[in-house]
């Protein structure tokens, strides 16, 4: 199950794991949302509904997504073909792991984190895909996909384009910073480069930026 799989790898980069499996709350039709979210057009949307004692989590993915995926599984084979769904998927559980996983260590997240953590989290799964399927090769483009071919779109963005950019310049500077390490040893990933991903991973909002800006 591609979901799953996903959630196996970014949580095995960052040493992180968490008591539920995604599936338990995915979600493939918009009537089974709560009523402010069935008119949002994106493919994939994680909904959080603060309770009394508790937050309900709801992750949305568009099952036509999940059929092209099936269809072509970029865990076997990363390409032009799905890279776009991949990536798409892989927001949805990034964004779910990481709330998740601050849940569990009673830490609220800010939507800022969870955009910067996803477009980090699709470059380095990304990286890690395609040097495993293709050792010999350096996937010198994902940068340049992930970055500088990206578009916010104003509709999907709901008038935070600033906070969208925000978090799109921040991940860039930090993998431009770790692309300098990972082409210097053409491995996986290396002890420094794995000790620093799982430190920024833990870092709270504010320390986030700040390690970034002061970093990289």
């Amino acid at each position: 199950m591609i979901l799953r799989q996903l959630q196996e790898l970014i949580g095995g980069i960052y040493d992180v794991n968490v008591n539920h499996d995604v599936y338990d709350f995915l979600v493939t039709d918009r009537a089974n949302l709560p009523a402010a979210a069935r008119g949002a057009s994106t493919d994939e949307q994680l909904i959080l509904a603060p309770g009394s004692d508790a937050v309900g989590v709801s992750l949305y993915l568009d099952p036509a997504l999940l059929d092209r995926l099936d269809q072509a599984n970029p865990m076997e084979r990363l390409d032009d073909a799905n890279v776009a769904d991949y990536w798409t998927a892989l927001e949805g559980v990034s964004h779910f792991l990481y709330f998740a996983w601050n849940a569990d260590h009673d830490r609220d997240v800010t939507l800022l984190e969870l955009e910067l953590q996803a477009e980090i989290d699709k470059y380095v799964a990304s990286y890690l895909l395609m040097k495993r399927q293709l050792p010999e090769r350096f996937p010198a483009e994902l940068l340049r996909l992930l970055f500088e071919r990206t578009r916010i779109d104003p509709e999907l963005a709901q008038g935070r384009e600033a906070l969208y950019r925000a978090a799109s310049r921040h991940a860039e500077r930090f993998c431009r910073y770790l692309e300098r390490s990972l082409r210097a040893s053409r491995t996986e990933f290396q002890h420094d480069v794995l000790a620093e991903l799982r430190r920024v991973y833990r870092l709270t909002n504010a320390r986030k930026v700040a390690h970034i800006e002061r970093t990289t």
